[in-house]
């Protein structure tokens, strides 16, 4: 028989897929003797077979659950469900990886009206007791039967008011309990039901809920978001209660082992006195900083910092503890391995290995490359900063500098980020639901909260500025208005955010590149240690390039050179070049952008001072740099001195029903030959140029969309007669290669026919990706959402490789190009290139180099040695 369900002495951290996370760390903690309230988790597979069986939880695993809640009770000495002592639970989910916030957690589940008084009887503290079941109620009515919490909210605020009180706290028994009736009548007015009264109904209506909500719609995005297996499930973890409620010697908290925005190796962390668990991370109350416990309470906080460092010392990385206070007695009710910035990721994780515990390459797969774009985030210029006004200072939750308009919920930072607009998601506090606008928007802006709280967390894990707990504004959701002292603010106002210092500024302050610091260059020593993949950058300009070489890149790999083309000052050559009727008139043309394009080369050449530089010749079609409006026919038509009629008629001629299947890529070279060789004379011509100046020059000349040995047979002649003319009238000879892109799937399945040709294949997935689906890459935004939502595609397959399909191309043509030249240089040049997964699969194949734009860079590399260092730990242990 399965065995479905674990009590916390029975698992251990390496069971986080059975376990999840939480149980998982939950078993771990309690098997090295911490105070963990004992409990038990069931498991993944029972969420599996949940749903296998049409959402039923099966008989047998509730009778699994009810023999570990006896053994539960035995071990507290409680009853659930009693009415003289009763134990209560908490219920919440745990996934094998973290998804803070995502999925649904009930505290204080066990109580009704007989067994309040039963606690309230057992504790003497009829405030705590009445409290403890409000909470409960509300929870439970948000989570079970989906009554919105906000009913609940305005409830408590209307009684709160009504008593002229500022604090929950202040609420007395006499209080809580008109509370709680109100909160009764929300159910049958909301719901059409009465509150439960039996704790085993809520027990199994609070497991299936929680099941649940592992398909409910923020989960299911944040699961898109970080690339999370839709099929892993969640784990429930049962566990009793400890009350952080009880008066002023308790409280609830969130401690860091090492501060999680910058790394620095000092215990970091907030907590609230007469609290629960949800009240620091729902923002509601401003905690105070973790070392003012060492004021209100040495013993509790001595203890605290020994537990940290037995779980940092034990788990090897920072670590983010959930803890409850009850009477002045420490409980852990939660750790695991902390988010943090990319910053303080690297500083930690070269930190441990300064400190003797990892090892350089342990240091390098801690690092989660979704992350690194942070190190590249923008700052304010200076000068303008200090002509703006600054309208308030909140907690400085997650780093980086943004501006952008301000709206005040979700969905409106959704439809504006889609029209372009850079949106700063402005809430009171941010709640789960609220994931896809915090992904959409550029920073977020929160009233309430601390350095722990639902925003601080998501922001610092997406890489997003934050300023949190900004009590100086006063924000209206409902009225959309943000007010401070002397301003009101309203949707769409530009406002700017720095997320290092808190401070919140009216308008917009131009932002400027950051330098990266701390231990970044330490890391990256060792990370061109580990990997093997080389990796470029595609660069168009010498400043693309100086960027990407500045960022580790170790040459070109896709100059376009169509972009150079759209300058103002070469494009009137470019179209008098397309619609001469002549050659004689189209060799004038190319003559001039021969010129222009010699400079282009010689300052890229320049910048890569002796990295190879593989240019892509000219690839769209044509009709792409003609005008397309009446008016600009006719001022081009004034420019070339042709008629507007007959120029009319050749933009019509060179229209094109299928441009991505029409006349472009080498097709041109063979119904044009001139403009080809136009480009590579002045690719070697500019290459001489800089090697007379010293410096070393290696072109590679890539013809873009072979699907034919004969294709690039007849062009790779004519260029290298071209290039051989130049050589004998210079008296000189430059290495360069001539090679083509791979991405057709024809030429994928001949590629061994067209390596007998090419020295090199610089695989494009771009539009390999898009032919062999029949994906528009331009439109597929307009399904490609449903695909992934109905788990058709598990990501879109433009960003990381389908390795099933696209990825069986490019690996035939590995094979075979192979087969045919062992020594063919092979590398990708398409967006997968920047795609830690896909470079993954890349270096499997053993191809030498990647290529990505600029800023990605970083993430290629680490990216790279994680992928070596994995293949070399699987090498180990199968021998």
């Amino acid at each position: 028989m399965r065995k479905f369900v674990y009590h916390f002495n029975e698992g251990s951290k390496e069971m986080k897929y059975l376990l999840g996370g939480k149980g998982a760390n939950l078993a771990e903690m309690t098997n090295i003797g911490l105070p963990v309230p004992p409990g038990f988790t069931i498991t993944t597979e029972a969420c599996k077979d949940y749903n296998d069986h049409n959402q039923i939880l099966s008989d047998d695993i509730y009778a699994e659950m009810m023999t570990h809640l006896q053994i539960l009770e035995q071990e507290t000495g409680k009853k659930f469900g009693d009415a003289t002592n009763p134990l209560l639970i908490s219920v919440r989910s745990g996934a094998p990886f973290s998804m803070p916030g995502m999925m649904d957690t009930i505290l204080n589940l066990g109580l009704n009206d007989l067994s309040v008084q039963g606690l309230e009887n057992a504790t003497n503290d009829a405030r705590s007791s009445y409290d403890c079941y409000r909470r409960f109620i509300q929870m439970f009515g948000d989570v079970v039967y989906n009554i919105p919490s906000y009913r609940f909210e305005q409830a408590l605020t209307d009684l709160k008011n009504e008593n002229d009180y500022t604090l929950d706290t202040q609420l007395t028994a006499t209080d809580l309990q008109k509370l709680i009736n109100t909160y009764k009548d929300l159910y049958i007015s909301v719901s059409g039901r009465e509150f439960p009264q039996n704790p085993f109904e809520q027990l199994r209506l609070s497991i299936t809920a929680v099941f649940d909500s592992w398909e409910n719609p923020r989960a299911a995005i944040y699961r898109r978001l970080h690339h999370i297996d839709n099929q892993l499930g969640t784990a429930v973890n049962i566990q009793s209660m400890v009350f952080g409620n009880t008066g002023e010697s308790s409280g609830t908290g969130i401690a860091f082992t090492r501060n999680p925005s910058t790394g620095e190796n000092l215990f970091f962390g907030e907590y609230l006195l007469n609290a629960q668990g949800e009240d620091v991370v729902a923002g509601i109350r401003t905690p105070e900083p973790i070392s003012h416990l060492e004021d209100t309470m040495p013993e509790v906080y001595q203890k605290l910092l020994d537990v940290a460092a037995l779980l940092e010392l034990h788990y090897l990385d920072m670590q983010d503890i959930e803890f409850t206070i009850e009477k002045g007695e420490l409980f852990v009710l939660q750790t695991r391995t902390g988010k943090r910035t990319a910053q303080a990721a690297i500083n930690i994780a070269v930190d441990l290995v300064h400190e003797g515990k990892l090892s350089k390459e342990d240091a390098i797969m801690r690092i989660d490359t979704s992350q690194i774009d942070q190190l590249l985030h923008p700052s304010f210029d200076e000068a303008s900063l200090k002509a703006t006004t600054s309208l308030a200072t909140g907690l400085p939750a997650s780093p980086g500098a943004a501006t952008g308009q301000i709206y005040f919920n979700a969905e409106d930072a959704v439809l504006a980020a889609e029209r372009g607009e850079k949106a700063i998601l402005v809430r009171n506090e941010t709640s789960p639901e609220d994931i896809e606008g915090m992904a959409k928007s550029v920073a977020i802006l929160t009233a309430h909260g601390g350095m722990t709280s639902h925003a601080a967390v998501v922001a610092r894990g997406m890489g997003k500025c934050c300023v949190a707990g900004c009590d100086a504004i006063a924000i209206d959701e409902s009225q959309k208005t943000l007010q401070t002292a002397t301003f009101t603010l309203t949707e769409g106002d530009f406002l700017s955010l720095n997320g290092s210092t808190g401070k919140v500024y009216l308008g917009q302050i131009p932002l400027v590149e950051s330098e990266i610091g701390g231990h970044f260059e330490e890391l990256m020593s060792w990370v061109n240690e580990a990997k093997k993949l080389v990796v470029r950058v595609n660069a168009d300009s010498p400043n693309d390039l100086e960027v990407g070489v500045h960022f580790g890149a170790e040459g070109v790999g896709l100059c376009r050179t169509e972009h150079m083309f759209f300058q103002d000052d070469r494009i009137t050559y470019v179209r008098q070049m397309i619609i001469a009727e002549t050659l004689e008139e189209r060799l004038i043309a190319l003559a001039h952008l021969k010129e222009m394009q010699k400079a282009d080369f010689a300052g890229i050449f320049r910048v890569a001072n002796g990295k190879p530089v593989n240019i892509r010749l000219l690839d769209p079609p044509l009709h792409e740099f003609l005008p397309k409006t009446t008016q600009d026919i006719e001022k081009l038509a004034g420019e070339l001195g042709k008629p507007v009629v007959e120029l009319k008629q050749r933009v019509q001629d060179l229209g094109e029903t299928n441009p991505m299947l029409g006349h472009r890529g080498c097709r041109l070279a063979i119904t044009f030959p001139e403009i080809y060789i136009m480009q590579a004379e002045a690719i070697m011509e500019s290459a001489i140029q800089i090697h007379d100046e010293g410096i070393a020059v290696f072109p590679e000349i890539m013809v873009p969309l072979v699907s034919s040995k004969e294709e690039i047979a007849i062009i790779k002649k004519q260029l290298k007669e071209a290039i051989q003319t130049i050589f004998r009238r210079e008296q000189l000879v430059l290495p360069f290669d001539i090679g083509t892109m791979i991405e057709i799937p024809r030429a994928c399945v001949t590629a061994d026919e067209i390596a007998e040709e090419a020295q090199f294949f610089s695989f494009g997935t771009n539009d390999l990706t898009q032919l062999t689906f029949g994906f528009s890459r331009d439109d597929a935004n307009k399904f490609l959402y449903a695909y992934q939502e109905q788990k058709i595609l598990p990501i879109d397959p433009f960003q990381s490789i389908d390795q099933k399909g696209v990825g069986a191309l490019v690996t035939t043509a590995v094979q075979r190009g192979r087969m045919t030249n062992p020594a063919l240089k092979m590398g990708v040049c398409g967006e997968h290139g920047g795609d830690p997964a896909s470079i993954h699969f890349f270096h499997k194949l053993g191809l030498q180099y990647v290529s990505c734009s600029p800023y990605r860079i970083p993430i290629a590399r680490i990216a790279a040695a994680q992928a070596s260092i994995l293949e070399e730990r699987q090498e180990k242990v199968m021998v």
